[in-house]
């Protein structure tokens, strides 16, 4: 089992950058494939970004590829998304995920055995 708790999060201007950061604990991650997801107000929660258990495949939503990226530290007990060119579109809660299926990247999130609380991002115009 492991426990996820999400940082970071904050308001922005567009074009503007975010870090937010997952950190583990009760488990490393190098037991699961990790991902981003974020939900909006009236929308379904979506995935942004992933990485595999060894940290060598990563994945990302067509929105946010090129702008994102997501890693992980060599701990293997945090990881992260970085966000650059952020735009208002990209206002919502993001949410942290842990899968056991290794061979999941992607995916939706009843896919994900572990959740982080989430953390506010707010971009604006």
């Amino acid at each position: 089992q492991v426990r996820l708790t999400e940082s970071g999060g904050g308001l922005v201007e567009a074009g503007g950058s975010l870090r937010l950061s997952c950190a583990a604990s009760g488990s490393t991650f190098g037991s699961f494939n990790t991902g981003w997801f974020r939900q909006a107000p009236g929308k379904e929660r979506e995935f942004v970004a992933g990485i595999s258990w060894s940290g060598s495949r990563t994945e990302y939503s067509d929105s946010v590829q090129g702008r994102f990226t997501i890693s992980r530290d060599t701990a293997k007990t945090t990881l992260y998304l970085q966000m650059n060119g952020l735009k208002p579109v990209d206002t919502a809660r993001y949410y942290c995920a842990a899968t056991q299926d290794l061979m999941l990247l992607g995916g939706t999130p009843r896919e994900y055995d572990y959740w982080g609380q989430g953390t506010q991002v707010t971009v604006s115009s």
